[in-house]
């Protein structure tokens, strides 16, 4: 269990993160979504205790991570934004390091190493340096190291931030696998990022939670969330809109360029495209096209950022 209580963070008279509070269990993978400059690096940072917070509190499975700091860190593997590692050592001796510096010793050192590297797929490149790996094999070993003495919280930074799709796709992949047995936090700009791999996503916005939801719920706040636009063969846009503004369920109907229309649903949930259906029915036109539209978490990214989220 993660509890954050009132964090804050300022540098100077800038506050960069302002009050946040919110708890995270088991088996969750927790996306933190925001523009760059909106606190998330540096949530980071004070939820691994690499910075200290102006005030407020972060446990980490009941550890303090001010007061108690090595226990709490004991608890977490942190990959940090960008993967730092000793890029002049080998993947091997690199991993081996860590090992040591979490305190393993003798057989537990190739254990832990043997572990790893099963689950994030290095054994074709442990003995290369690791400037000389792509950026894909670099995240993997930044996983690597986070996961080196099987933490119980995995803390990660913009963790496919410069990947290709297809290197994208193996490390949320590997995220997947992970989520069923430990708490993951990832923080994140990108927005498929959330919609692929996370089972909560937080929104922040000059270092305050402006929305937490899941994906799902989230992207239900759309404008565009069960709206519908079609095309009637032989009819004009403007009487179409005019017939489906007199439907109860319509919140409100809009032109669409090449003369189709929009119409909105007052309530979500509500039997909207069954009341259009009917209505064509009753008047027996004839359908162009028909689509029901999904709401799109970056239109509620949007809101919430820039002001008039609904």
């Amino acid at each position: 269990m993660i509890q954050v209580n009132q964090l804050t963070k300022q540098f100077g008279s800038s506050v960069v993160v302002n009050g946040l509070s919110f708890d995270v269990g088991a088996g969750a993978v927790l996306g933190f979504l925001g523009p760059n400059g909106a606190g998330k690096s540096t949530t980071m940072k004070m939820l691994t205790g690499f910075l200290l917070p102006s005030s407020g509190t972060a446990k980490i499975n009941g550890h303090d991570i001010q007061s108690e700091r090595q226990a709490a860190q004991a608890e977490i593997g942190y990959l940090p934004e960008g993967a730092p590692c000793y890029e002049e050592m080998t993947v091997y001796d690199f991993l081996r390091f860590i090992s040591e510096i979490r305190g393993f010793r003798g057989r537990e050192i190739a254990r832990s190493i043997d572990r790893v590297l099963e689950r994030v797929s290095l054994h074709s490149v442990l003995n290369q340096r690791i400037e000389t790996l792509s950026k894909g094999f670099k995240r993997r070993v930044g996983l690597a190291q986070a996961l080196i003495h099987d933490p119980r919280v995995l803390i990660l930074d913009e963790p496919t931030d410069g990947l290709d799709p297809n290197q994208k796709h193996q490390v949320r992949e590997m995220i997947r696998s992970l989520s069923d047995e430990k708490i993951v936090i990832i923080s994140t700009h990108i927005l498929e990022e959330v919609s692929a791999v996370c089972s909560r996503a937080m929104i922040i916005n000059k270092g305050e939670i402006v929305m937490d939801n899941s994906p799902e719920a989230l992207a239900e706040l759309a404008p565009e969330h069960e709206s519908i636009s079609l095309k009637v063969a032989d009819l004009g846009p403007q009487e179409l809109a005019d017939a489906l503004s007199q439907l109860p369920e319509t919140d409100r109907v809009t032109l669409d360029q090449g003369g189709g229309v929009t119409v909105f649903p007052k309530i979500i949930g509500s039997p909207l495209l069954g009341a259009v259906q009917a209505l064509l029915a009753a008047k027996h036109w004839r359908v162009d096209s028909m689509i029901q539209h999904r709401g799109q978490l970056d239109a509620v990214f949007r809101a919430a950022t820039e002001g008039g989220a609904r």
